[in-house]
């Protein structure tokens, strides 16, 4: 009896052996196929379509939480195109509105937090970093270090040692003269094999550091930020009165803003954006730091940090990304000369608004009610967010007309427009020349050389929505004339979010169903005039992959 017992278990420990076996050849081939699946989407397809297939999905995403979420009570629940929109605008960080923002619920809110964080530009880029180290070789094995470093000294490889013997023979203390006897130099092949190993290491750890510091970037200013704004709330009576009115929490509102803020989309909780804290100049002052650390000032910022860790921590790795920062293919990371006239830049356009607007908007209804500072405060907050952010203190509709064309003019330029002399574009262009020349020409098909400028694709929608909405341009040409839809498009097109809304006192014919909406002016669009600007807003997010189309269009 114990003999069958005996065998019956040793067949069962032999089955199970077996099974095991098996189990691990499936688990590392279904691995090795994801991976191999994995890397042929990321590293063969175009960029992209990657990264429109990853926000068509976000959005996706984002519509069915936000259609399965119930809305505040006492709230008409959004219909399935106005709920897309929203999703889409959260996820390409736009902030255009086609319904009020109070008729979300908390858990709706923090649903598009959620789609605003993984569609903020920082974020993705962080995603594209850490997706980039699958392309780098990893830095060699601990054995490979000690053979390569033996080599490095002129070593004869013909010493009958394995690595594994090697690493023995290291860790017991006693290499032998017999396997340092026959020095001779290494060659200049295995010098450049050495070196480039070296490199690629460096490069891969590099990347690495990089990921994570723009990780600590936005855990750090998300944290920061949303503890003050939440502390600002809590302690001013004005602003706290504000959301308990609207029934809104403070914890939901302080994060929600931060993160909308930092990703320089724009929304807020409130229907009324940021007017409702027009008076609450201390909330906007720490506001307008993080929409220019979030977006323009972000690779000054970013370089800054890094010559900061590389000064404090001595770590190869920052030097490394300092003078190698075109060789790390993150497109945030400029030079300290390009960093230095971007952020000159971005205060010059500032200044240069600021002082435009004051000098129109001074004494104008826009201002009524705000006292010298508040003017000030809240005219800076204005011109700040018109490249990208979309916050508002104001009624755009009353603002002038000479503004309102400016602020298109400062939606339209990409983000990191920056002057810089002519003599130091030349060694810029020097510098990246060798590399640069080489992947502006490979790879262009015949579809790239034949594509309009942007400002020509802007044209074709501004017809396009013209078309749809010709009927209302003849019913209400107050409300739907052709500036409002121009500025409408060109802040889906900049992800911005400005809008001059809809006011029931601008129509020509007062209907006693008419209601005011402090939603956007695309609220009150049909529902092709809304897909036509989800598909401007799907533009804009991907605009960095066509800055160099149209040149083949020769107007003179």
């Amino acid at each position: 009896m114990s003999n069958t017992i005996i065998c019956f278990g040793r067949k069962l420990e032999h089955f199970s052996s077996n099974s095991r076996s098996k189990l691990s050849c499936f688990n590392q081939s279904y691995r090795g196929l994801i991976s191999t699946c994995f890397r042929f989407l990321v590293f063969r397809v175009n960029p992209f379509w990657v990264q429109l297939a990853y926000f068509i999905v976000v959005s996706l995403v984002g519509f069915g939480a936000l259609k399965m979420s119930k809305p505040k009570s006492g709230s008409v629940s959004p219909n399935n195109i106005d709920v897309f929109f929203t999703s889409v605008s959260a996820t390409t960080v736009s902030s255009m509105s086609t319904v009020e923002m109070e008729v979300f619920s908390n858990t709706q809110l923090i649903i598009i937090t959620i789609l605003m964080l993984v569609g903020g530009e920082v974020f993705t880029s962080m995603l594209g970093l850490l997706l980039g180290r699958f392309s780098f070789e990893k830095r060699p094995s601990f054995d490979g270090d000690i053979v390569n470093s033996i080599s490095n000294r002129g070593l004869q490889s013909d010493c009958s040692l394995t690595s594994k013997n090697i690493s023995q023979e290291v860790e017991l203390g006693r290499i032998t003269c017999s396997a340092l006897a026959n020095e001779k130099p290494i060659t200049d092949l295995e010098s450049n094999k050495n070196l480039t190993s070296d490199s690629k290491s460096l490069k891969y750890k590099a990347t690495g550091y990089l990921g994570y510091l723009v990780l600590g970037y936005l855990l750090v200013v998300h944290a920061v930020g949303s503890s003050l704004v939440s502390m600002y709330v809590s302690l001013v009576p004005s602003a706290r009165k504000i959301l308990k009115t609207k029934g809104i929490d403070i914890r939901t509102f302080s994060f929600f803003t931060v993160v909308s803020t930092l990703a320089n989309c724009g929304f807020v909780p409130t229907n009324e954006n940021m007017i409702v804290f027009k008076k609450n100049s201390g909330l906007l002052l720490l506001l307008i730091p993080q929409i220019l650390i979030g977006n323009t000032l972000y690779p000054a910022c970013l370089r800054a940090l890094i010559w900061v860790l590389d000064k404090t921590t001595k770590k190869v790795e920052f030097s490394y990304i300092l003078k190698n920062w075109k060789e790390m293919g993150y497109s945030h990371l400029l030079s300290g000369l390009h960093s230095s006239f971007l952020a000159a830049t971005v205060f010059g356009l500032t200044l240069v608004q600021f002082i435009l607007f004051c000098s129109m908007e001074w004494n104008s209804e826009t201002m009524d009610g705000f006292s010298s500072y508040q003017k000030v405060v809240g005219s800076l907050f204005q011109v700040v967010n018109s490249r990208y952010a979309g916050e508002s203190v104001v009624d755009l509709s009353t603002i002038s007309s000479a503004i309102l064309v400016l602020f298109v003019v400062m939606m339209y330029l990409p983000p990191y427009t920056s002057f810089i002399p002519i003599k130091y574009q030349k060694k810029e262009i020097e510098k990246g020349k060798e590399k640069g020349s080489q992947n502006e020409s490979a790879g262009k098909s015949i579809l790239e050389c034949v594509l309009f400028s942007q400002i020509s694709y802007l044209a074709i929608f501004i017809i396009l929505i013209c078309i749809s909405e010709r009927q209302k341009l003849k019913e209400d040409p107050l409300n739907f004339n052709v500036l409002n839809i121009t500025i409408e498009v060109v802040s889906a097109y900049g992800n911005v979010g400005f809008s001059t809304g809809y006011s029931c006192k601008r129509r020509l014919k007062g209907e006693q169903w008419c209601t005011d909406s402090c939603a956007g002016f695309a609220g009150r669009w049909s529902n092709t005039g809304k897909f036509i600007l989800i598909v401007v807003m799907f533009f804009g997010r991907f605009k960095n992959f066509s800055f160099k189309y149209g040149k083949a269009w020769k107007l003179s």
